[in-house]
């Protein structure tokens, strides 16, 4: 008997870190996610997502996890309506990779996730847009006090504290309240395509606390200052400099590989590597990169 339901469709957010903006894989000028359909030809899911990106992209993709399932993708963000092909299940997943340029069919392009979300970057300052989404969801809140609980549990108002998790939570808010197709917050994207961004960059912003998959975008060697500062891509907040050191220390993920960083313009640094155990382990359960704020 006929479910109704159509082909499952594979969707990935894969982010890199690149001169200290955290970036994500664009197709079609940045208004869409790399998808493809399951072929049932492929072992697994991630095997044909794997496949389909590559064709696509012409980029290679490395670390992969599940991240979500939708059924509801192709949401209209203007009116909240479902579309014509909003009844396609789609399963994502968040891809780690270092940044290469690419040269697929279906125009693969980079851009800073900060460019779709600008008031998730608080390390230099609080966003001008943040002030204004706040500005205008208490408008939106009325009378009504469990929607001011929410913003201000959201958006750090008052003496709330900003989470830099709460991505997901945020852009649903703002869904609700009218205010994402506003284009002074941020570039679209087709569907729900930026509902699905939003989602693996709350898991990785979780995830860095507790698994240290940050090697995933880092090169071979590096120094702590690339390090923290790409640790402070991906939250959206900057470090203590000294906690964070001491804490990667006493974590024992890293060591010195005996050389100094040369052509930066400063001083030399030294250079470390991951250790050759963690390496191997790749997700070492209970390792974690401390977030402690400046």
């Amino acid at each position: 008997m006929p479910t109704g339901l159509a082909p499952a469709e594979l969707i990935a957010v894969l982010a890199a870190v690149t001169d200290d903006q955290p970036r994500v894989m664009t197709l079609r000028g940045g208004e869409a996610l790399p998808s493809g359909p399951f072929e049932t030809s492929h072992r697994s899911l991630q095997q044909s997502l794997r496949a389909w990106i590559e064709r696509q992209t012409g980029h290679p993709v490395g670390y992969l996890e599940q991240l979500y399932t939708f059924a509801d993708k192709d949401r209209d963000p203007r009116s909240g309506e479902l579309t014509e092909e909003a009844g396609r299940i789609s399963i994502s997943y968040l891809g780690l990779v270092r940044e290469q340029d690419a040269a697929g069919i279906g125009r693969p392009a980079w851009y800073s996730w900060y460019s779709f979300f600008p008031w998730e970057d608080h390390r230099d300052r609080v966003p001008d847009e943040l002030v204004e989404i706040t500005d205008r969801l208490g408008v939106w809140a009325q009378d009504d006090p469990v929607r001011h609980q929410r913003v201000d549990y959201l958006f750090g108002v008052g003496d709330k504290a900003w989470n830099e998790e709460l991505v997901l939570q945020r852009y649903e808010l703002m869904y609700e309240a009218g205010l994402v197709d506003a284009p002074q917050f941020g570039r679209p994207m087709q569907g729900d395509n930026r509902r699905i961004l939003a989602t693996g960059i709350s898991r990785l912003r979780a995830k860095i606390k507790y698994s240290p998959v940050v090697f995933e975008l880092m090169p071979e060697s590096f120094t702590l200052l690339q390090l923290q500062r790409t640790v402070e891509a991906l939250s959206g907040l900057r470090l203590h400099k000294p906690n964070f050191r001491r804490q990667i220390d006493q974590q024992n993920l890293i060591e010195d590989t005996g050389e100094m960083s040369s052509g930066t313009g400063g001083r030399p640094a030294r250079l470390f590597r991951f250790r050759t155990a963690i390496l191997e382990a790749r997700m070492l359960s209970g390792a974690r990169l401390p977030l402690s704020r400046s």
